[in-house]
């Protein structure tokens, strides 16, 4: 992909195009969805949703995978007890889904397991399918978080559900 083609995509992916791919009952079925799960495991998630990059960004190259580990450090998701803590990056003008976990639970599961959450969006985003998509793979997501970080009783949330919207 040329760099100019990127540029066009991040500047005509705007924040009403955020706002229309993720109106507010789907980030309220985000926000639900991440705190039911948190009440089964103690890991804690945040979903970060990205229009498009601004153009000094897009000009200095910086990746998806860049942008989502400096959203993880901003928002402080590597901030928790157990070093639990899941961001899920959506960027829309780039059509890429990141995770980047904190060392406690990215020790406990492989880049497969993590490539399949993101699959499950991207594959139903190139459908349209936004909110569906989301749920199903923070479905999966708070699956596999259950299986390794159980609730023990002393869950807390430790971070904001709440979905992101920049």
């Amino acid at each position: 992909m040329s760099t100019f083609s990127r540029i066009f995509r991040h500047l005509c992916t705007t924040s009403a195009a955020g706002r229309r791919a993720f109106p507010p009952q789907t980030l309220q079925a985000i926000e639900e969805a991440i705190a039911e799960g948190e009440t089964r495991h103690r890991a804690e998630v945040r979903v970060v949703v990205e229009p498009g990059l601004d153009l000094q960004a897009v000009l200095n190259g910086v990746t998806p995978r860049e942008r989502a580990r400096e959203l993880f450090a901003h928002y402080g998701v590597w901030d928790t007890e157990d070093n639990c803590g899941v961001l899920v990056y959506i960027n829309l003008a780039d059509h890429q889904v990141e995770i980047v976990a904190d060392r406690g639970v990215g020790r406990l599961v492989s880049a497969e397991e993590w490539n399949a959450v993101c699959k499950t969006m991207t594959q139903g985003f190139a459908r349209g399918d936004y909110q569906t998509s989301v749920m199903a793979a923070i479905g999966e997501l708070n699956g596999m978080l259950c299986r390794l970080y159980p609730d023990d009783g002393s869950t807390r949330n430790q971070l904001p559900d709440k979905p992101v919207m920049l």
